[in-house]
C-alpha cells in the first residue's frame, strides 16, 4: 500500500468515524428528548415521534454497513445487531430501538477509532520524511527540491534539526542523528564522513553534506513502511479459523432467537438476543492484539514480516546462529601480518587490500582500513569474482591476486609449502587470510573479532525460556569458532562450513522436530534464513539483502530483542487468548440470560459496548511491553588501535 493508497484508506475511515460522531450526537439528543417530551407532554405522541426519528438517525449507519457487506457476500456482526433495531422499530418500540441503536453504534465507533488510529501510526511514520530537500548544484549552491526527485549520486545538505530526505553516505561534516523511528535506539548516534543515514531519521546538532545511495520507496524507512503495511495485511491461523466459524454464526444465532420468539412469543426476548449475540469482542480479540503486538515490536526496531511469525516465535526450542555480525560485532581489524619468504609486509598487505576492496565482506573493510591507514593506495581491478564464503579473485596490473581460505588457495593450485614451519604457522583464535599473486603465496594476514557485550546473556535469556539448542556456525576457522562459541554458552558449534552446511544444519534440526530460528546477517546466510521456521535478520538498517532474505528485521544488532521475542509472541497468545474466552462467554452467558428474560435489550447493547472496550484495551496493554528495553542501545565499537607487526622478508 502506497502512501496515495494508505492516505485514502485513512481519509475513508475518518469519514465513517465522522458520520458515527453526527448519528449519535444527533441522534442520542434525540432519544434523550423523547424521553423529556414524555415527561412534559405527558402525550405518547411527541416522544414517540422522537424516538423514531432518533432511532432511524442512529440505526441508519449500521443497516447500511450491514447491507453492503451482505451484497459483498460476507458475513459480519453488523447483520444481528441491524436486525435487532428494524425489528425493534417494527415491533413500535422506538425508544428501545434508539438506545439499542446508540450502544452499538459507539462500540462501531471505537472499533472504527481503533483501526483508524493503527492507520494513522503508520501515516505518521510516513510523514516523517521532510517534504522539501535542500539539494546542491554543481556550483555548489542550494535548491529546493522535493524529495522524491532525489536520485543516486545526489548531494544533500542537512541542518540541525532537519529530518533526512533520503538514505545516504555523508561527505562532510558529523553529527548526532536521532534514528530511533528505524533502529529502535533511544539515544541518538554520532555520526561523521563515511557513515550511513537513513531516511526519517533527525539531524540533531551538526550540518552535514550527504550523498544520496537511495531515494523514495527504496529506502529503509520506505521498506520499514512496507514491510508494516504487508504484516496488517496478514493474517495467522488463529483468524482464519474465525473466518471458517464465521458463516454459520449468523444463521445459528437467527435460529436460536427465533426458537425462543416462538415458544414464548416474546419479541423482546428475540430482540436482546440478537444485540447480545453480536460477536464483537470476538471479532476483535486478534486483530487488536496484533496490531497492538507489531506497534510494540516495531517501537524497538523489530519489524515482522508476517503476523503468523509473531504466533510462531512462541514455539522457537532451537536457535542457530552466525558467528561474524551476529554474535560477534563484526568490526575486524587486522592484528599480525606473516608475508612468505623473500616477500615485503607492504607488497602483502597491497596484494590483499587491492583485491578486497570491491567486496563488502567485514574482512574486505578491515584490510582496505589498515591499508589506508598504511599509505597504501589499493589499486583498481581490471576483473573481480567473489566466491562466497570462500574468497576473492581480482586481476590487478595484470597478475591474478587471489585472497581467501588456505584450503581454497590449495584448490586454486597455490603451493603454500612455504609458509610451512613454526615460524609461519597461523596463530590460535585469529581468523586468517592467504594471499598469492599469479600462483606465487604472499603470506597470510590475521584478523580478530570480538564478541558482543551482551550476547552471553541473550543466550542465557533463550535458554532459559525454554530454547534447548544453542548452535553457532561459521565459515571461520575452528579455533576461532570453539573460542566464540565458549564464550556465548553455545551447546553445539560447527566451523568450515560453507553456505549449504547452514542450510544442511537447520534441516538436520527441523528432521529432529526441533522449532528452528536462525539469525544471520542476510548476506551469506540466505539460503539458511530461508529454510528456518523462523529468520531474523540482524542489523539489517539499509541492507537491502538482509530485509528481503528474513521473515523479521532487527534494525540494530541488540541481541536481547531475541529473548523479547519469544516473550511477545507468548503474552500476545495469552491476551488473545483471554480476550476469546471473555468473548466466547460473554455471548453464552447473556443469550441464555436474554432468552429467559432476565436481560433486555438496552442492557444487552450496553454490555456488547463494555465488552468490546474490555477486549480493546486487553489487547492496547501489548503496545507497552517491554518500554525498559528501549533504555537498552545496541553496542558502538569502540574505535581500536590497529596493531600491525613489523614485518620484514624472510
Amino acid at each position: 500500500m502506497d502512501h496515495d493508497t494508505l492516505t485514502e484508506s485513512v481519509s475513508a475511515q475518518t469519514g465513517r468515524a465522522s458520520m458515527f460522531i453526527l448519528a449519535i450526537l444527533f441522534g442520542g439528543l434525540l432519544v434523550v428528548n423523547a424521553y423529556i417530551a414524555d415527561w412534559l407532554f405527558q402525550d405518547e405522541f411527541y416522544g414517540s415521534s422522537l424516538a423514531l426519528l432518533g432511532a432511524v438517525l442512529l440505526g441508519l449507519p449500521i443497516v447500511i454497513h450491514a447491507i453492503k457487506h451482505l451484497f459483498k457476500g460476507q458475513m459480519h456482526m453488523d447483520e444481528l445487531v441491524a436486525l435487532a433495531i428494524v425489528a425493534a422499530i417494527a415491533g413500535g418500540n422506538y425508544k428501545s430501538a434508539g438506545v439499542v441503536a446508540f450502544f452499538l453504534l459507539l462500540a462501531n465507533l471505537i472499533e472504527t477509532r481503533t483501526a483508524l488510529g493503527a492507520k494513522a501510526s503508520i501515516e505518521s511514520l510516513i510523514r516523517l520524511a521532510p517534504t522539501k530537500a535542500h539539494r546542491l548544484t554543481d556550483t555548489g549552491q542550494e535548491e529546493l527540491v522535493e524529495p522524491k526527485s532525489l536520485r543516486p549520486g545526489d548531494v544533500i545538505r542537512i541542518r540541525p534539526g532537519d529530518n533526512i530526505p533520503a538514505d545516504g553516505e555523508i561527505l562532510t561534516g558529523q553529527s548526532s542523528i536521532n534514528q530511533a523511528i528505524v533502529t529502535g535506539e533511544s539515544v541518538p548516534v554520532d555520526k561523521s564522513e563515511g557513515d550511513e543515514v537513513f531516511s526519517g531519521t533527525a539531524n540533531v546538532s551538526g550540518s552535514i553534506d550527504v550523498r544520496v545511495t537511495r531515494s523514495g520507496a527504496d529506502t529503509t524507512l520506505g521498506k520499514v513502511r512496507k514491510l508494516i503495511m504487508e504484516a496488517q495485511k496478514t493474517r495467522i491461523p488463529m483468524m482464519r479459523m474465525i473466518d471458517c466459524y464465521a458463516g454459520w454464526y449468523t444463521p445459528t444465532i437467527l435460529m436460536l432467537a427465533g426458537a425462543v420468539l416462538f415458544f414464548t412469543q416474546d419479541k423482546e426476548r428475540a430482540i436482546a438476543m440478537l444485540v447480545v449475540a453480536c460477536p464483537c469482542a470476538i471479532v476483535l480479540a486478534v486483530p487488536t492484539a496484533m496490531v497492538a503486538a507489531l506497534s510494540c515490536a516495531a517501537r524497538l526496531g523489530i519489524l515482522i514480516k508476517d503476523v503468523s511469525n509473531i504466533e510462531a516465535a512462541k514455539d522457537i526450542d532451537a536457535f542457530v546462529f552466525d558467528k561474524t555480525g551476529t554474535l560477534t560485532t563484526g568490526e575486524l581489524s587486522v592484528t599480525r601480518m606473516m608475508p612468505a619468504p623473500g616477500v615485503d609486509g607492504a607488497v602483502l598487505l597491497a596484494a590483499a587490500a587491492g583485491a578486497e576492496h570491491r567486496s563488502k565482506h567485514p574482512v574486505a573493510k578491515a584490510i582496505v582500513d589498515v591499508a589506508r591507514k598504511a599509505n597504501i593506495t589499493p589499486a583498481e581491478p581490471t576483473e573481480f569474482t567473489e566466491t562466497a564464503g570462500l574468497g576473492v579473485k581480482a586481476k590487478i596490473d595484470g597478475a591474478w591476486i587471489l585472497v581467501g581460505r588456505k584450503a581454497w588457495l590449495v584448490e586454486q593450485g597455490i603451493d603454500i609449502s612455504p609458509l610451512s614451519g613454526e615460524k609461519y604457522a597461523e596463530p590460535e583464535g585469529l581468523s586468517t587470510l592467504f594471499a598469492a599473486s599469479d600462483g606465487q603465496v604472499l603470506g597470510w594476514i590475521g584478523l580478530e573479532d570480538r564478541t558482543r557485550k551482551e550476547a552471553r546473556t541473550a543466550v542465557d535469556d533463550l535458554q532459559t525460556l525454554g530454547v534447548r539448542e544453542v548452535v553457532m556456525i561459521t565459515g571461520d576457522r575452528w579455533s576461532v569458532a570453539k573460542r566464540v562459541a565458549r564464550e556465548m554458552g553455545c551447546t553445539e558449534v560447527q566451523a568450515e562450513a560453507m553456505p549449504s552446511d547452514k542450510l544442511d544444519l537447520v534441516d538436520a534440526l527441523k528432521a529432529q522436530g526441533r522449532r528452528v530460528a536462525v539469525a544471520g546477517d542476510g548476506v551469506n546466510d540466505a539460503p539458511a534464513l530461508a529454510a528456518g521456521d523462523l529468520s531474523i535478520a540482524m542489523g539489517a538498517a539499509g541492507s537491502d539483502v538482509a530485509i528481503n532474505s528474513a521473515s523479521i528485521v532487527l534494525m540494530n544488532n541488540n541481541l536481547n530483542r531475541l529473548g523479547f521475542l519469544i516473550r511477545l509472541s507468548r503474552r500476545t497468545t495469552n491476551v488473545i487468548h483471554q480476550s476469546l474466552i471473555f468473548g466466547v462467554g460473554f455471548v453464552v452467558l447473556f443469550m441464555v440470560l436474554a432468552g429467559l428474560g432476565y436481560v433486555h435489550a438496552i442492557v444487552g447493547a450496553l454490555m456488547h459496548l463494555l465488552a468490546a472496550t474490555f477486549v480493546i484495551f486487553n489487547s492496547a496493554r501489548l503496545v507497552r511491553f517491554g518500554e525498559e528495553l528501549q533504555e537498552d542501545t545496541p553496542e558502538q565499537p569502540a574505535e581500536r588501535q590497529v596493531k600491525v607487526e613489523p614485518v620484514t622478508a624472510a
